[in-house]
């Protein structure tokens, strides 16, 4: 409950800054200061999904999701993703149109602006970087909130140069410079979400490397048909067939106890379904 109420909060303050940011933008008619706004919007998003990863974790499986609803989160990052990619299309047409045609922002009200969103970009990763430690989706949301506090302080650094020297195209550059940001983030999103989807190994995850682990405890005599995929953001599952030796029921309990734990510590696997065989065993045939 204490990391929602924190996802909570830094979603209202970080909503906060992308309406503050716009209204800034408007007002300063600074392009960059509203690209920055839309990549404030693609971390509240990131804030939204790390939230929503944490109400679909807390919710129990039923009869039809038998795997629960950690899989909400990747349908909407590409929601999100392709909502903001639309959005940086035109940040980069509106740009082009800037530099043919330039206008000078207000320097004084672009450089207030986006310093207040660093400020509050600052506050939300303090709220979020003790439980960052704990929880993966949290800390890609604070990886998102650090990369936004990068934009601000581009728009920064841009509002001092235009304030003393004038230069128009300093803006729309800017706005270039955060639409990259802004298209790298939305580029591992798509990624992200697509290789769950296809049930991809997780990256933290060498499959190749988790059949050696296995082969190693003992009765163990071979591993095949082993699968790990991704059922949610920092949820894992693995299935495999076991080749043991010839032991009792009993002592293959015991196997199958080590595999959990074995799964769990080196690689973060916390569902397992094992399928044990015995070659040695005898075949009896029925007529």
């Amino acid at each position: 409950m204490e990391t929602r109420r924190r996802l909570i909060l830094a979603i209202v303050a970080t909503a906060c800054v992308a309406l503050l940011e716009f209204w800034g933008g408007a007002v300063s008619r600074s392009l960059a200061l509203t690209s920055d706004a839309v990549h404030v919007c693609m971390d509240a998003f990131a804030l939204g999904l790390a939230l929503l990863a944490a109400i679909g974790a807390a919710r129990p499986a039923d009869p039809r999701r038998t795997f629960g609803y950690g899989r909400i989160e990747v349908l909407g990052a590409l929601v999100n993703g392709t909502v903001l990619l639309v959005a940086t299309i035109a940040i980069v047409y509106a740009a082009a149109r800037r530099f043919a045609l330039p206008v000078e922002p207000h320097a004084l009200t672009m450089t207030l602006v986006a310093a207040a969103g660093l400020a509050v970009n600052g506050g939300v990763g303090l709220l979020l970087r003790g439980a960052g430690k704990r929880d993966l989706n949290v800390r890609a949301a604070l990886f998102h909130v650090l990369g936004d506090a990068l934009g601000a302080l581009a728009v920064i650094a841009g509002g001092i140069i235009i304030g003393f020297a004038h230069v128009a195209w300093i803006d729309p550059l800017l706005s270039l410079f955060v639409a990259a940001i802004i298209v790298v983030g939305i580029a591992k999103v798509f990624r992200d979400a697509t290789d769950v989807l296809l049930e991809s190994a997780p990256e933290s995850v060498d499959s190749s490397l988790v059949a050696e682990h296995l082969a190693k405890i003992g009765g163990v005599c071979g591993i095949h048909d082993l699968h790990v995929w991704s059922i949610g953001s920092g949820s894992h599952a693995l299935s495999a067939h076991v080749l043991l030796d010839d032991r009792r029921l009993s002592e293959a309990t015991e196997v199958l106890r080590e595999i959990d734990e074995c799964a769990q510590a080196h690689f973060g696997i916390t569902h397992v379904t094992i399928q044990f065989e015995c070659e040695s065993c005898p075949v009896v045939v029925r007529h």
